[in-house]
């Protein structure tokens, strides 16, 4: 008796411990309640029984309580009876222990709490989401996958994209879809690889290029006119392939001349103009590139003396214009004779006497050294400027008589236009004012009698009598250093002029427009 009241209490008590758990606690807590009412209704019908036989002696009420208590009266469940029924009791307190046991493991872990027979089990995090971005293996090449990665990164630096061109820069298909980026094969190589970036006139914003033009090592070419970047230029020095370079018309950082470019030994075109460079012009920008072509520093802030080897490179297209170069025009100029075709000194604070070595510039078809302090008369050396369709040479200190043989040019070379307003010429050539009836030459602002559009009297006479002393400084040279007449021949006027008369046609002068 006292075995199944224990095993009531303990089984009472699990019961009440799970409960509230689950619907098959309760219903499982109420078939073990059933069952201790069939036990007693047994345990009386089989006290009953024994006693209509006879066959025992029921102790008093006392006794049987005392009984009960010491576990020494009758048993309260028959033998037949007592093991099916407590094997039937056993086995649902198990179950219920084992199912409490569960349901404690499992409050456990969701709770982060193990047990001894039960470590803790963390659920497996759920699979990261199928990335979008392609993979090196859907790329034509390794070296298209790698620019992928850095045309990527550059991507996310641009703040301000106008034309929507970043909105192409996406997928595998560089070579097609990518707008401004175009690609070839390098020398000696089967792949093909981006070449050439081109994003003139796309209006981007970005604080920065490094990390990206020097972030593809078979680039050659890297043309970004007319952007808003910033920061400092990347050095180019390892991109093998480079040989062209236009950066002009941003808002690069303030410095000197990037003198990395220097190590760009293939370069053909320079073009850094229309930013805020400053200092003076390295020499060896003269003497670094023996397949230059063209060379656009003009619009910046440099200053200081050019350099004495000018004359060494062989670029054909020379702009310096609108800076703040001073000294003179160095002799060495001539050295390029064979090689320079457009050259700009224009608007600077260029001094001394007007060279002898610019009339030697024999395939020069555009010399502009206007609006500088260049003085003395005009060489007749410049009367070999046989292929020149543009000479300005106005607002300076020039001086002296026009020479016929210049004016000349006009009918017997290609001279299209030749501009020396706003100098203080005192005479002009007879060819010359055929020149100005025909709209050829402009001599305004001069000092010359009967020309139209002069200075006054008292304007010319002050500047003669303040510079009488330095006119000997730049002494006349009438030594002509070529055969005037030789080699002219027949020109088709009309077809030349109509060629030259249009200035945008000249490389350096569109160079002046951002």
């Amino acid at each position: 008796m006292s075995t199944l009241k224990g095993f009531g209490e303990q089984l009472g008590s699990v019961a009440a411990s799970v409960k509230t758990n689950s619907d098959d606690v309760t219903r499982l807590t109420k078939q073990i309640d059933d069952f201790g009412a069939d036990v007693e209704g047994l345990r009386r019908q089989r006290i009953s029984d024994e006693r209509a036989k006879g066959a025992i002696d029921f102790p008093t009420a006392s006794a049987t309580a005392h009984a009960t208590l010491t576990n020494n009266g009758p048993p309260l469940i028959p033998g037949p009876l007592k093991g099916s029924r407590l094997a039937l009791f056993c086995v649902l307190a198990v179950s219920c222990i084992a199912l409490s046991a569960r349901t404690s493991d499992a409050t456990g872990r969701d709770a982060g709490v193990g047990t001894d027979n039960h470590p803790i089990r963390y659920a497996a995090p759920p699979p990261p989401p199928m990335s979008s971005e392609p993979r090196a293996c859907e790329f034509e090449n390794l070296r298209l996958y790698r620019a992928y990665l850095v045309i990527k990164k550059f991507k996310k630096t641009v703040t301000r994209d106008p034309k929507g061109v970043t909105s192409t820069w996406t997928g595998t298909d560089l070579c097609g879809s990518y707008k401004g980026f175009f690609c070839e094969r390098p020398r000696n190589i089967p792949d093909r690889t981006v070449a050439s970036v081109d994003l003139n006139g796309y209006q981007l914003h970005a604080d920065s290029l490094e990390g990206f033009v020097d972030g593809l090592p078979d680039l050659a070419l890297f043309h970004a006119n007319s952007n808003n970047f910033g920061g400092a230029l990347p050095n180019l020095k390892k991109l093998q392939y480079f040989y062209e370079l236009d950066v002009s018309n941003n808002r690069l950082a303030p410095a000197p001349f990037p003198t990395d470019v220097l190590g760009l030994a293939n370069a053909t075109f320079i073009d850094i103009r229309f930013n805020s460079f400053f200092g003076e012009l390295p020499a060896g920008l003269f003497s670094s590139f023996p397949e230059v072509e063209a060379i656009f520093v003009n619009n910046n802030q440099f200053s200081g003396n050019l350099p004495d080897n000018i004359g060494d490179s062989p670029v054909n297209y020379f702009s310096l214009a609108n800076n703040q170069f001073s000294g003179p025009i160095p002799a060495s100029i001539a050295r390029a004779a064979d090689t320079l075709l457009e050259v700009l000194f224009l608007n600077n604070m260029l001094s001394g006497c007007l060279p002898y070595e610019l009339g030697l510039l024999a395939q020069a078809t555009v010399i502009d050294a206007g609006t500088n302090q260049l003085t003395g008369p005009i060489p007749c050396s410049y009367a070999c400027l046989r292929s020149v369709e543009q000479l300005n040479l106005a607002d300076n200190l020039l001086y002296g008589v026009v020479p016929d043989a210049l004016c000349r040019l006009a009918a017997d070379g290609h001279l299209v236009n030749l501009t020396l307003s706003g100098n203080f010429f005192t005479w002009l050539g007879q060819s010359c004012w055929d020149l100005i009836n025909e709209g050829k030459l402009n001599v305004d602002r001069n000092c010359i009698p009967w020309a139209p559009n002069q200075r006054s009297y008292e304007e010319c006479a002050e500047f003669f009598h303040e510079n009488w002393t330095k006119m000997t400084t730049c002494p006349v040279n009438f030594h002509v250093p070529c055969d005037h007449h030789k080699g002219y021949g027949s020109v088709d006027a009309g077809r030349e002029e109509a060629k030259a008369a249009e200035e945008y046609q000249y490389r350096t002068y569109s160079a002046l427009k951002p």
